[in-house]
């Protein structure tokens, strides 16, 4: 037999000449039945491109939404509704179609269950009180308030998860989310009020995760059964404005009327990046990347709209920012585990991302069910 296992005639195999010719493997590749594979494949890497774009997009938020701030801020949330309403009315039964008879039957069968409609209802009333307090906050020059509650949202979860969940934290966890409190006091104490927007906000958003985690339906199909519940409020209170003579869709100039239709696509262009990053990328990457969002929100509301920084915001946020920074060094560890764990996972237990057989229950948690911003 042949050095090269009997493949190939050995002259041919060690030939420099021979376009057959190949490097001879070592002994430890031909005792090794389960050779690993590589993690950072092209669709990691794709994954990766779009959780970054992601949450670039819900960063530059603070942007858009200023664009309409002409707008009252209940009337804004309600168009947004109903134009997200109207898309995912076209979007989710495309998505149905193309799927399986099997995926098609146990969407059917959620859809059934009154628990599902009773999640996502209740959801539904946490997303209008996020979204309402992220545009009010926009429109009345609070940015960086805004900027804070989704730096809190994180800490949040977690707490939550130890509430509802019965899950445990570790010391890291617990120092970040105790330094990030007594941030929160301070900035009270400096301002004399509690920072209410930024609470608001990561509490009705940690809420929402909460009760979506539970639901177990993916982005779309949740979202669209959240809009469902709000869409008649949504519509009954827009004509109620406009009946009185306050409404803005077409009373103001085209390019408001085009940028409230174009609100629910803003709404879903982010969220199709991460749910697409979500079936790419092993969770505990993209928990690192949810900073990205608020750190962008922040840079626009203290360096381009020139928001105040006092001493106890500044404070407050330094504190904040540390606690973030533990909980992230958390993340980071959480991830290069999975990482070095899938270094060595045999090739017929990887799936097309390079990662899936890695278990990806870490302890910071961002699934898709829960960043429908």
């Amino acid at each position: 037999m042949s050095a090269n296992g009997g493949i190939l005639p050995s002259f041919v195999a060690d030939n420099p000449l021979s376009p057959h010719r190949f490097n001879r493997p070592n002994r430890g590749q031909l005792n090794d039945p389960k050779p690993s594979v590589r993690v950072i494949t092209p669709r990691l890497r794709n994954g990766i491109i779009f959780a970054v774009t992601a949450h670039v997009l819900w960063g530059l938020f603070p942007l858009f939404w200023r664009q309409l701030s002409q707008v009252d801020s209940v009337e804004l949330v309600c168009h947004r509704i109903i134009w997200a309403t109207v898309i995912l009315s076209i979007l989710v039964p495309i998505q149905l179609l193309r799927s399986s008879q099997d995926e098609f039957q146990a969407y059917l069968g959620k859809l059934r269950r009154p628990s599902t409609w009773l999640l996502h209802g209740v959801a539904g009333m946490l997303i209008f009180a996020n979204w309402m307090a992220f545009i009010w906050a926009v429109n009345h020059g609070r940015v960086l308030e805004a900027s804070l509650g989704y730096y809190i949202n994180p800490l949040l979860n977690v707490l939550m998860g130890v509430v509802f969940l019965g899950e445990r934290l570790s010391r890291p966890q617990w120092l970040a989310i105790t330094i990030a409190a007594i941030g929160v006091s301070a900035m009270t104490a400096a301002a004399g009020k509690l920072p209410w927007v930024s609470l608001v906000m990561a509490t009705s958003f940690a809420s929402y995760s909460l009760a979506k985690k539970k639901a177990q339906l993916d982005s779309f199909a949740g979202l669209l059964i959240e809009m469902s519940v709000l869409i008649v409020p949504a519509i009954v209170y827009v004509l109620i404005v406009h009946s009185r003579g306050e409404g803005s869709m077409g009373q103001i100039s085209w390019r408001i009327d085009a940028l409230l239709v174009c609100g629910g696509l803003a709404t879903l262009v982010p969220l199709g990046f991460f749910a697409a990053a979500a079936q790419r990328t092993p969770l505990a990457l993209i928990g690192i990347l949810q900073y990205v969002g608020p750190t962008l929100q922040f840079l626009i509301g203290a360096v381009y709209l020139g928001e105040t920084m006092g001493r106890g915001r500044v404070l407050g946020f330094s504190l904040i920012w540390c606690g973030s920074a533990i909980f992230l060094a958390n993340a980071v560890r959480a991830a290069k585990k999975q990482l070095r764990q899938a270094k060595t996972l045999p090739s017929d237990s990887v799936g097309l991302d390079g990662v899936s057989g890695v278990s990806q229950h870490v302890e910071l948690v961002t699934d898709d069910a829960s960043v429908d911003r």
